[in-house]
């Protein structure tokens, strides 16, 4: 029986062959921080184009944004975000280190949702659960997980800021924008992706749970009386979207949170759970944020945040459903999707096992000896007709095709094409063929460059 795949062999994978890296390594890293090498950057830039095209390009109801990190502390202020986000606080009383409480309940089997602090502490101290390294906690205490910072330049004349938490609030502040600049009839959508903040108390198992994160998510916004019907139609979508990255049905479960558990905004939030290495774990989320938003930033702002229906002249603060993403536990969720170890050729190998339209890496042209002028200028030029279909084409002579081919495997490129003595003409009936190799079965086949070149037009579409 194979041996489930784990999170420390992804990991490793992961640094080995430069998909990530931990932050600032060389002075010792910092928890919670994260650097994309040259293959995991396009892999997660992959996925952002997929997801943008899926739910904003090909749709006349959405309009994408960017907007600022920072933002006026009353935009934090009025959303709720200054006063409610916050997480439960223990420190070892020895060592002076700081936990999740509700993780440490978790861990220890026990479910907190819905526990006030005096409840977590109770617990705590019922089932005796200590630190790590064997010492008492402090009594939980309420942990703000914004990072605080400040604008300007006179000692104690600077204004406090908060780097973002979430990018929902951009999208908020700029429902008048896009109104006034743009017109659109509800229900619409106002999409963004970009970083967040959390000042994690414990951050780990690597990618998921980081104190800087990107979120791909959106803000549609529609009458009162449609959000039931909205809120399945986008629930459909998001598994649709799961469908396309390659998921299989056991690998999402859907979670119904419950009202105690819910954050402050939300009338109904449903997570949608990925089976990583180590369980099921959130990678996203629906919520129906009713009109709590818009209305609290009309009412802080002074600024009417209303929608006006060219068709009745009513004015009405409209509703919002929210499907958000994270995309640091895409790249995850996708490389645990992805990685496999079988054996080929007698020989075991680490393969990821990545769609085209995903790969990092296309294809990979490579001469079969590289001391030959003429299967290097042959290789070249057909490494120039594919990259007509896609750029991302390898070039890979350093040693025997063997070894190429599995250093291939291990970053997941679909095909590697090796051009011979036979595509010069050795063979006369196989001139301008190659060899085209599959990752997946290592099986190989000889074909023009046309043939390979729609091949790769086929399943990049």
């Amino acid at each position: 029986m194979k041996e489930p795949v784990t999170l420390e062999a992804i990991v490793s994978l992961c640094k080995r062959r430069g998909f990530v890296f931990p932050g600032s390594e060389i002075y010792g890293g910092l928890a919670g921080t994260f650097d994309y090498g040259p293959l995991g950057l396009t892999l997660k830039k992959n996925i952002e184009k997929l997801w943008w095209e899926q739910f904003v390009d090909i749709r006349d109801d959405m309009f994408g944004i960017d907007s600022a990190i920072l933002m006026n502390p009353r935009v934090w202020e009025a959303s709720g975000h200054a006063a409610t986000f916050n997480d439960p606080l223990v420190t070892d009383v020895k060592t002076k280190k700081r936990y999740r409480a509700d993780h440490l309940l978790e861990e220890a089997g026990i479910d907190p949702v819905g526990m006030s602090l005096e409840e977590i502490g109770a617990m705590l101290s019922e089932k005796d659960i200590k630190s790590p390294d064997g010492n008492s906690f402090s009594e939980p205490q309420q942990f703000n997980m914004m990072f605080k910072t400040s604008v300007g330049s006179v000692e104690g004349g600077e204004m406090p800021l908060y780097l973002r938490p979430e990018t929902a609030q951009g999208m908020f502040v700029n429902f008048k924008n896009i109104i006034d600049s743009f017109h659109p009839k509800l229900p619409f959508g106002i999409a963004q992706i970009g970083r967040a903040f959390r000042n994690e108390i414990a951050p780990r198992e690597f990618l998921f749970r980081v104190r800087e994160l990107e979120i791909m998510e959106f803000e549609y916004f529609l009458q009162e009386k449609e959000w039931e019907t909205a809120f399945e139609y986008w629930r459909v979508q998001i598994h649709a979207w799961f469908k396309m990255l390659g998921f299989e049905a056991d690998d999402i479960k859907e979670v119904e949170v419950s009202g105690t558990d819910r954050a402050h905004y939300s009338k109904r939030t449903l997570d949608f759970y990925f089976k990583y290495p180590n369980g099921y774990k959130e990678i996203g989320g629906l919520a129906y944020r009713t009109d709590f938003d818009l209305t609290n930033h009309e009412r802080e702002s002074g600024q009417e945040l209303h929608y006006l229906d060219p068709e009745t002249n009513e004015k009405s603060v409209p509703h919002v459903i929210e499907p958000t993403f994270g995309l640091g536990r895409h790249v995850l969720a996708v490389l645990a999707k992805a990685y496999d170890e079988d054996e080929l050729g007698g020989e075991t190998r680490s393969v990821l096992r990545f769609s085209p339209k995903l790969a990092p890496i296309k294809a990979m042209v490579s001469p079969l000896l590289k001391n030959k002028p003429e299967l290097v200028e042959k290789a070249r030029e057909v490494r120039a007709q594919l990259r007509k279909i896609h750029p991302a084409i390898a070039w890979d002579d350093n040693g025997n095709i063997g070894k190429r081919y599995r250093r291939q495997d291990e970053i997941g490129t679909p095909w590697c094409i090796t051009i011979d003595f036979d595509t010069l003409g050795e063979t006369p009936e196989l001139k301008d063929a190659v060899t085209l190799r599959d990752r997946d079965t290592g099986e190989q086949e000889r074909l023009t460059v046309d043939e390979v070149a729609e091949r790769m037009r086929i399943a990049l579409a």
